[in-house]
């Protein structure tokens, strides 16, 4: 699973690794546990939702399929 990231300021999004994932969770909620944190933002993604934690939001990344540019 590729977990895309963005903050409340910026307007794109980034596909990013797991131990960049920690660090920005760290970052935003101190104390708490980052790999917990994680792996509720990885199951709670899945049904397609957006997860903010602190000013950064996840999302799993997104697969566009290309229908019928193959196609000759």
């Amino acid at each position: 699973m590729q977990i895309q990231t963005q903050y409340t300021y910026e307007k794109t999004w980034r596909t990013t690794k797991e131990e960049d994932l920690l660090r920005i969770i760290a970052e935003e909620v101190g104390d708490a546990d980052p790999k917990g944190t994680l792996a509720y933002i990885k199951e709670a993604i899945k049904s397609g939702k957006v997860i903010t934690v602190g000013s950064c939001r996840f999302r799993e990344e997104k697969k566009e399929i290309a229908e019928g540019k193959n196609d000759k």
